[in-house]
């Protein structure tokens, strides 16, 4: 009898620890069925409440960076393809080169975060012209409102396309047509609550780019920029140190890349300050409750106005909350503020971008060998 106790107790506990192992099996790999659950597109409601709940007051920056001042962007892509895993999530700052590196990386959700409402806003434009355009020469006839040749189709090379928009002249008519299209786009079709400010800042971005045309720089109209800074034209057509181009305008397969995102609402634009205490911090608990990492943050060279106060170390604090891997990077630029020039720097270029890892950022960090800008750049390679 006693044999025959011990056996069913044996049994029992068998069966208790068969169950509870049986359970970690299903429990355990939370990553995966979180990762699972990032959604394939956001629903409007979905997307709207994002950019409402996690964005910031907007704050105000010098200029207005219709587009990059950043010629070498494209020089880091193809290390950049070797190093990054595709379907993560990519974070940026500015305008629409991000458009470009969001093509090559392929991510599965794109946050831009900008201190600027307005750049908020041009991303919105940028989302219906994508939406309501077929192809690339659709998207920058109506971006500039400029009639095209018929005879240009989706075979034309990026040198064509920019050849005859440069040859153009804007169409008033054409850009009062347009700009009603984006804002029924935004208002009626997604039902995005823009406020009167909204859509007169709107207005004014979608002006800048039809008075400017395809020579729209980073500062127009001061005319200042005008010599130092690269238009949306040279922009479209740079390459990487081998030649190739990979900007989203490059081809017909890298601009349904964007227009496919836009589309699903995939790519979210936010405003907020890389050292404030909200936007990072939600895009990273939102990212952790879907078991995602981060796979490259682009900062431009955000972080050299940040190191002219305390700023860096906030920013730095916010980056660590982030979900990240061994391979997260970090795209800067950086514009020889120090006098140094990289070995391989382009001639005649005014910056240069550059990689570095995340992890190892922020070991240097709470290790504290970052005091400067200086010591970020130095750890940089491009």
């Amino acid at each position: 009898m006693k044999v025959l106790i011990r056996r069913r107790k044996f049994l029992f506990g068998f069966s208790v620890v068969a169950l509870l192992s049986l359970a970690v099996i299903y429990i355990a790999p939370r990553s995966e069925v979180a990762t699972q659950s990032l959604p394939e597109k956001l629903s409007d409601i979905e997307f709207w409440k994002i950019i409402t709940d996690f964005s910031e007051p907007g704050g105000f920056f010098r200029s207005d960076n219709f587009v990059s001042n950043e010629s070498t962007f494209q020089h880091v892509i193809p290390d950049l393809r070797k190093r990054a895993k595709p379907g993560g999530v990519y974070l940026g700052v500015g305008p629409d080169q991000n458009f470009t590196y969001v093509a090559a990386l392929r991510p599965k959700l794109a946050f831009v975060i900008d201190i600027r409402r307005q750049n908020m806003l041009e991303h919105l434009m940028y989302k219906a012209l994508f939406e309501l355009s077929e192809n690339r020469t659709a998207f920058l006839s109506m971006l500039f409102s400029r009639q095209l040749p018929e005879d240009l189709n989706e075979h034309a090379t990026t040198e064509r396309l920019f050849e005859a928009l440069n040859t153009g002249e804007p169409d008033p008519e054409l850009a009062k047509h347009n700009l009603k299209a984006v804002l029924d786009q935004l208002r009626d079709h997604h039902s995005f609550s823009l406020s009167p400010d909204d859509v007169g800042n709107i207005e004014h971005v979608y002006t800048s780019f039809v008075t400017a045309g395809p020579e729209i720089r980073y500062s127009f109209p001061n005319q200042y920029g005008w010599r130092r800074f690269p238009s949306y034209s040279e922009l479209m057509l740079e390459t990487d140190e081998e030649g190739q181009n990979h900007s989203y305008m490059s081809s017909e397969e890298s601009f349904r890349t964007i227009k496919q995102l836009q589309t699903e609402n995939r790519i979210v634009p936010l405003v907020g300050d890389f050292a404030g205490e909200k936007a990072l911090s939600a895009v990273g608990e939102y990212l952790k409750e879907h078991g995602v990492t981060v796979t490259a943050f682009y900062t431009s060279n955000v972080e050299f106005y940040l190191f002219q106060t305390e700023d860096w170390k906030k920013f730095f604090h916010n980056v660590a909350d982030l979900p990240q891997d061994a391979n997260s990077l970090f795209i800067r630029a950086y514009f020889n503020n120090y006098g140094f020039r990289f070995p391989n720097q382009a001639s005649g270029a005014r910056s240069v971008t550059l990689l570095d890892t995340m992890p190892g950022l922020l070991q240097a960090f709470e290790a504290g060998r970052i005091h400067s800008y200086f010591d970020v750049i130095k750890r940089s390679s491009q």
